[in-house]
């Protein structure tokens, strides 16, 4: 490959703890696509480290592509000692040796960066924070994470609190995805004087709408998610749709994705007697497959517990799909009449009924309202050029501060 030596475009090396990787293909897909969005503006690296526990005669495996975002992974060897103090320790230690690695692998194709852009925190804003202290290179941060929300409230510890409240300190912008996030974030004591809210991005060129293929006579609800029920209350679903295929049959809904708790759900699905009549389990779906489904379908539906604004509510709304959805997290922030409905989070009767009015009356949504809204919002164009004023304010802050 040869060296990156264009003087005249930004280079943003991006440090990532979610991206995807050869044993997850969705991991952090948001990310990816917030970097191709930006593209056109900057030249993106990304450096990815995942520790791996089927590495054998390797500590380390680097493996470099460049399909527009040049890439490093790098995979190191998992601890097999029994998880606690000393695995922590040496994983620790191999995670950050991997970002030298890696730096010095970027450096080999790429000049050094002008800006690190830090994605869900803690560990890879350590990376970048001693980056900038070293070789004075200033960074931001994009957080996606549920952990500074109340409903999860898994930020916790001392240290990581401590470690994490000097990273975003001295960030030169907090990107969260969500205002909610936002402040969530300063409730938790995590202060910058530069917050700025940009959603997830939308490929609307490969989510739009099609003409529908269903030929059953159906209503076509999906639900797209990691198959966590902790998290998306699919077992509330399918309480949901067993009440609801009580009082008709027009419907079929099309649970989309896997996961941890895929078995668990098939067999409550199963025994409720709702499998192969009202739901369809269609496993995990990509691309072209996923955008088709989603463009089929005439309503999107969650009924999550904890949320900040998941991408498939913008892809739905690319496709012209209307929502109807929980009031968690963020989700609200891109919620009015014209797009879908919020209900109340566990209140399974409220869902009911948003789903048989709904049914009722699916005309009343305007394919092409949802549309406009997620392009004007959520396209590459949209959300490319309000990231690279981000990175344009911050490099000229600092270089205005370090002369």
């Amino acid at each position: 490959m040869k060296k990156h030596t264009t003087s005249s475009r930004m280079h943003v090396l991006y440090l990532p703890r979610w991206y995807p990787h050869r044993y997850d293909p969705m991991m952090g897909l948001f990310i990816q696509r917030h970097g191709q969005s930006v593209l056109p503006y900057a030249d993106i690296s990304v450096l990815y480290v995942h520790a791996d526990d089927k590495l054998k005669d390797q500590l380390y495996e680097i493996v470099v592509s460049d399909n527009g975002i040049f890439e490093v992974h790098i995979y190191f060897k998992k601890s097999l000692i029994k998880p606690g103090f000393i695995a922590n320790t040496i994983n620790g230690f191999r995670f950050f040796k991997s970002h030298l690695k890696g730096m010095k692998e970027i450096l080999k194709h790429r000049t050094k960066p002008d800006l690190l852009h830090v994605h869900v925190l803690t560990r890879c804003g350590l990376v970048a924070a001693f980056y900038k202290l070293f070789n004075s290179v200033p960074y931001v941060i994009t957080e996606h994470w549920t952990r500074y929300l109340p409903t999860t409230d898994s930020y916790r510890g001392r240290l990581r609190k401590w470690l994490t409240s000097l990273v975003v300190k001295h960030a030169g912008a907090v990107m969260p995805v969500t205002a909610n996030l936002r402040d969530a974030m300063i409730e938790k004591g995590l202060k910058n004087d530069n917050y700025v809210v940009i959603p997830n991005v939308v490929d609307t060129e490969k989510f739009k709408p099609q003409t529908k293929n269903n030929t059953s006579g159906k209503k076509i609800l999906v639900h797209l998610s990691c198959f966590t029920d902790k998290q998306k209350n699919i077992s509330g679903i399918l309480r949901v749709i067993k009440n609801l295929s009580g009082r008709r049959d027009d419907f079929l809904l099309k649970l989309i994705g896997e996961g941890e708790d895929f078995r668990e759900m098939k067999t409550l699905s199963d025994s409720l007697g709702l499998t192969g009549r009202f739901t369809e389990f269609t496993g995990l779906k990509e691309n072209e497959a996923l955008a088709e489904l989603l463009a089929n379908a005439d309503l999107m539906i969650m009924f999550s517990n904890y949320e900040n604004l998941p991408v498939v509510i913008l892809e739905s709304y690319s496709c012209g799909v209307p929502v109807i959805s929980t009031k968690v997290g963020g989700i609200h922030e891109h919620m009015n009449n014209d797009l879908g409905r919020l209900v109340t989070m566990k209140d399974e009767d409220q869902f009911l009924e948003a789903l048989d009015t709904f049914l009722d009356n699916p005309k009343v949504y305007q394919k092409e309202k949802i549309r406009d809204y997620a392009v004007a919002h959520f396209s590459k164009e949209v959300i490319g050029r309000e990231i690279f004023q981000v990175y344009t304010s911050v490099s000229k802050q600092f270089s205005d501060t370090d002369n």
